[in-house]
């Protein structure tokens, strides 16, 4: 008995021990014990893929404040001012094959070349392989597209008004057509006021847009084919050709306009005002992409008036400097009307005109 007594002290003994022990390795886990003896905090380790790790808050002190990040979408102006040069038409906002041309489905329709005579038609979704001829008012060509093997892809005729072409495809087949497949017109004016050809995909034509007067915008005129006529002399070539003696207003604006033909197969220009039926006059060229020609632009002559050029880029695409020979000839500058401002190439240098002599 009293050697079993003796056996249960030395348990209850050890167990105060025991129990001194742990609470004092709980107190210096907690920190509760000498605090210089605490250890240093962790150094933070990658979290595991997918798993999100908050980042931290951190307070800037005056002297360490970072700069601010431009959000998304928003360019950072550089030391030297916005960015000057542009490098291609679709990169800098002027139009491309990406915008213009039909925007829908296209039912195809061999119609040769067509007469439309009835005053108010409208054609869409129609895939013509031939021309219209339009002997009629306020015609609409939309979402379509023409191939032609005549001289023209469409052409107002003499007489009638009204007509609009919008978001089609103009093109022709070269070698097929009169004139050794020679085709000059996609779209011609010969009626007597404006006409409306905007957010249009123009290609092979050689004088592809063809008038005195008119509203010609967001198009993309490309491609231009040179061509001998039977007699194997090589046509001029232009992406927008006005002959003057216009009695209306003539409006370039927002387009791509380029002429890459080679000089000795008929180049000419990416918009030609020529004084070949009277004097050119009241013509708007106004933020267009130009490219190609033995000049860019022909500014109309020495008796030309109220032509205003403003905020074109004059591309260095096929020609160092836009034309072969120059980005503009024949700007009349002592002209009544005459306004050149805010030309310039696509690597930023600015455009002026040589004095005309």
């Amino acid at each position: 008995m009293t050697q079993h007594r003796r056996r249960l002290g030395a348990w209850l003994l050890a167990g105060v021990v025991l129990a001194v022990v742990l609470t004092l390795y709980q107190a210096d886990r907690t920190g509760v014990s000498d605090p210089a003896a605490a250890p240093p905090p962790a150094t933070p380790t990658a979290a595991p893929s997918g798993t999100a790790t908050p980042a931290p808050t951190i307070t800037p002190s005056p002297s360490a404040t970072p700069s601010p990040t431009p959000s998304p979408g928003t360019a950072e102006p550089s030391p030297s001012g916005p960015a000057a040069s542009c490098t291609s038409p679709g990169a800098c906002g002027f139009p491309d094959e990406n915008n213009t041309g039909p925007r829908i489905a296209l039912e195809r329709h061999d119609t040769g070349n067509m007469s439309v005579k009835k005053d108010g038609t409208v054609i869409k979704g129609w895939d013509i392989r031939g021309s219209l001829d339009i002997y009629a008012n306020d015609v609409t060509v939309i979402d379509s597209r023409i191939t032609s093997t005549n001289w023209w892809g469409i052409n107002l005729r003499p007489g009638f008004s009204g007509l609009k072409v919008l978001h089609t495809t103009i093109t022709a087949v070269p070698g097929k057509g009169p004139d050794n497949g020679g085709v000059n017109y996609a779209v011609s004016n010969m009626g007597g006021s404006s006409i409306e050809v905007g957010w249009c995909d123009i290609s092979v034509f050689g004088n592809a847009l063809s008038m005195g007067q008119g509203d010609l915008h967001d198009n993309y005129v490309h491609d231009l084919v040179a061509f001998r006529n039977q007699g194997g002399e090589w046509q001029h070539t232009d992406a927008v050709i006005s002959g003057g003696g216009n009695k209306g207003r003539l409006i370039l604006r927002h387009n791509t306009l380029l002429n890459s033909t080679p000089v000795d197969r008929g180049a000419t220009a990416a918009v030609g005002l020529f004084a070949d039926t009277g004097v050119v006059s009241s013509v708007v060229v106004d933020g267009n992409w130009l490219a190609g020609g033995a000049y860019a632009l022909y500014g109309g002559g020495p008796g030309a008036t109220g032509i205003q050029v403003t905020d074109n880029v004059f591309s260095t695409q096929y020609h160092p400097a836009a034309g072969a020979y120059g980005p503009v000839a024949a700007w009349n500058a002592g002209g009544a009307g005459n306004v050149w401002k805010g030309n310039r190439m696509s690597d930023g240098r600015p455009v002026t005109p040589e004095p005309t002599g």
